[in-house]
Order: structure tokens, then sequence, then C-alpha cells
């Protein structure tokens, strides 16, 4: 495999399978721009909006820190942005004999992350950290916004699996193109659709146009959680695997040729296996005073000048059905 890191925002842009030459991991359709050279004034290819200096230069996996959903009006007023600044900052980048270290100190949320890469074997291990600078306590949203994307993602064709449990729908109305019914609680894989069916979260959508935003509680009863994607045309299984206690919840998006605005045009096909310590994208205070869902905390705290390390995993390999694609996750 080769892996490829963005050093402005860090993205993870490119897990690639040198066997099929794919990257299941989502590269956008709209030319990449550097955070730092976004322009709101002469934007004429990202929408002009507060969420597209990071959609000008996101791709793949971007870290979502201290925000996963959009500022309150004061906070971008202030100058933050969706999904905090993790995702824009420049990344100071270490060639090390096994991998990769990089690192970064958040000025405006006063956090230090940093993340050291290394290939084993057929996998990818990632340790990252977050330092809380400052001498307060700190409730923070930490989510792995993982995004798959063309030719991987195929429409009907490509396969998913999780360790979930426990799930409800995004609460308020989504997008242009919504097929589920807001707030409604179900059992993984099958969520409740506006016309009385149920959608089975196991394959992606066959529809033209969708989209969606689904919350899921990993299985609280195992040590380990996790997702895998498989597309049969391929034969490539592509997954990750992280401890159940640091990432208790996983949301999946989907973007499906629904968006009619720039950059999305209505031609993007995404799916995001997001996982993270909160169950939505929202504002810090719908976080926190949410407090709990199904039981389990939905932020985390980082204790005044603290350290807080997490350990996951990025599988890629081949397969000739689902059932062996989950061999690797499940026995990790």
């Amino acid at each position: 495999m080769r892996v490829t890191v963005l050093e402005e925002g860090g993205h993870i842009a490119e897990v690639l399978d040198k066997r099929s030459g794919v990257n299941p991991l989502w590269i956008p359709p709209w030319p990449s721009l550097e955070p730092s050279a976004y322009d709101p004034a002469t934007d004429r290819v990202y929408g002009a909006s507060g969420e597209s200096q990071l959609l000008a230069g996101i791709m793949g996996h971007n870290l979502c820190l201290d925000l996963f959903g959009g500022p309150s009006p004061e906070e971008e007023a202030a100058g933050l942005r969706p999904h905090g600044e993790a995702s824009l900052v420049r990344y100071d980048l270490v060639v090390t004999p096994r991998g990769l270290e990089t690192s970064a100190t958040l000025a405006e949320a006063q956090l230090r992350v940093e993340r050291r890469i290394s290939l084993e074997g057929s996998a990818v291990r990632i340790v990252e950290t977050v330092e809380n600078l400052t001498a307060t306590d700190r409730p923070v949203a930490w989510t792995e916004h993982v995004t798959l994307g063309p030719p991987f993602l195929e429409n009907g064709v490509t396969e998913f699996r999780a360790s979930a449990t426990r799930s409800r729908v995004f609460e308020a109305a989504f997008g242009p193109a919504d097929y589920l019914i807001p707030g409604s609680d179900f059992d993984w894989p099958y969520a409740p659709a506006s016309d009385g069916s149920r959608a089975d979260l196991q394959i992606y959508s066959v529809s033209e146009s969708s989209g969606a935003y689904t919350a899921h509680l990993m299985n609280t009863d195992a040590r380990h959680a996790f997702f895998a994607a498989f597309s049969p045309r391929l034969r490539l299984a592509f997954g990750y695997v992280w401890k159940r206690d640091d990432f208790p919840w996983m949301g999946i998006w989907e973007e499906n040729r629904s968006r009619p605005h720039a950059p999305w045009n209505g031609r993007t096909i995404t799916r995001g296996m997001e996982f993270g310590v909160s169950p939505f994208p929202e504002t810090r205070r719908a976080m926190i005073e949410r407090g709990h869902m199904f039981g389990t905390p939905t932020f985390r705290w980082i204790p005044a000048r603290s350290r807080v390390a997490v350990e996951y995993w990025i599988l890629t390999f081949a397969a000739d059905c689902i059932p062996a694609a989950l061999d690797w996750p499940a026995a990790r």
C-alpha cells in the first residue's frame, strides 16, 4: 500500500492498494486548494460559504477537533469554521524509518495534535495524541472523519459491515434528498425510510440522488469497534479498527448527487464512516447540552495540562466476499 498525508489540514488523503491501483478514500471532483490559499473574495469554485475553506482542501480522512459540526454564530464571527481548526492548519511533518510523524498547534482551541503513522505489514497503525495547553478541563468533540469515494464506492454495489448497535437518524432535515425519517431510533443496519420501507445501510444507495446521516453506538460488549467496506468488483476490502472506549460512536454520512450548490454541483458521491466521541455533527453547546444518548456520553473531557492518546488501524486487503473481508477486523 501507499499512504499519502497532506501538509495543510493533515488529511490522510490516500491509502492506495497497489495491487488494484485503487484508493478507497474520497478525492473530491473539484480542484484542490491549500486552506491557507483560500480567499472568499475571489472564490468561484467552492461556494464562498462558512465551510468553503475546509472543502477547498478536504480529501480522504480529516480530523474534526474540537468541533464536530458547525460553530455557533459567535464562534464563527471569531473565526472558527465547521469541524474546527485541525482540518485547516499546517502540520509539521517528520519522516521516520517506519512512517511519518505529524504535529500542529490549534491556536484558537489551545490544543496540540500529534499523529504517528506507521506501516505494520498489511495495515497502517496510527497513534493520535491531543494535548490540552490550558489550565482548565476541556469538553471536546473528536471525530475521525473517514470518507470513501469512487471508484471504490459504487451505487448498489459497495457493501458495509460494522460493530454497530443502537442507532438514530439525524434529528432534523439533513439535505435536499432526505429519505430517512428524522429522529427515528432503530437497530443497525435497517433504518426507517420515509416511504415506509427499511433501508439496508449495508449496501450503498441505489438511488440516483439521496442524502442522509445516521448515528450508531458501537457494540458495548466488545473491546474493539470496526467498520469494513467491500468492493465485489475490485475484490478489495477496506476498513478501520479502534478501541471502542476511545470512540464509542460512528456516524454514516451519505452524499449521493443531492447537493446542488457549489462545489458539490449535484455530482458528488461519498460515504462517510466517521467514528468519534460524538454521535452527531452539531454545535459545541448542543453537544454539551445533549450530554448522553443511549446511556453513552456525547463528548469527551481532556483534563487541564494533560495529554490523551488513542490508537486505531487502517486495513486494506484482497477478499472474495464480505465474510472473508471481516476475518481481519473481527480478529483484531
